[in-house]
């Protein structure tokens, strides 16, 4: 069987402890040999090991040892939970190791000179710092600002191109907005000194 249970020697110390199948079923459904199950039963075989219930971690059902039970050729069958994992699960802040963690204030600078229609704000959300050590880094008033080398934030892995994309559209989209308003006041401006 390629499916195996969470835990395979402790779910068998388990079912050979609390049930009535064959050392057979029992090593079919854990991926072991049914030598190591009769070891298990002789007290031979993971000695200590803690026994592991299967029907409580929902990989089996009652019901099912008990057809098993009641037929010794019957297989136990592993429970599948098909678990779908939301976006929302997926975006978890990713770990950065230290020595990455260096090249931060080197990503903000490339971003400011590369993508110059990002606010601080995206810039420090991308990198991982803060909008203030942006700030300081587009003003060349950052405390290392001699010492810092441009470096493309996708190329080192702090972030992925698809987010970097996401962020200079939504960049562009607020730059439009804003044109849009300020065409907007001047008409009004026109039509009030009419």
């Amino acid at each position: 069987m390629s499916k195996v249970p969470l835990m395979p020697m402790a779910t068998a110390v388990w079912l050979v402890e609390n049930t009535a199948l064959t050392f057979k079923q029992i090593a079919d459904f854990c991926g072991m040999h049914e030598v190591e199950v009769q070891g298990i039963a002789d007290g031979e075989v993971a000695k200590g090991i803690v026994a592991y219930n299967p029907i409580m971690s929902g990989q089996l059902t009652r019901d099912e040892i008990e057809l098993s039970t009641s037929d010794n050729e019957r297989p136990l069958n592993l429970k599948v939970n098909n678990i779908e994992i939301t976006n929302e699960e997926k975006k978890m802040k990713k770990y950065v190791p230290l020595s990455k963690r260096q090249d931060k204030p080197d990503s903000a600078l490339w971003l400011l000179r590369q993508h110059t229609i990002l606010k601080d704000s995206q810039i420090a959300k991308l990198v991982g710092i803060t909008k203030n050590s942006v700030t300081t880094i587009r003003n060349k008033s950052y405390w290392n600002f001699n010492n810092l080398n441009p470096k493309d934030p996708v190329a080192i892995g702090l972030f992925s191109q698809k987010e970097l994309i996401e962020q200079i559209s939504k960049a562009e989209r607020r730059v439009k907005r804003e044109k849009k308003m300020k065409e907007k006041a001047k008409k009004l401006d026109n039509a009030n000194s009419n």
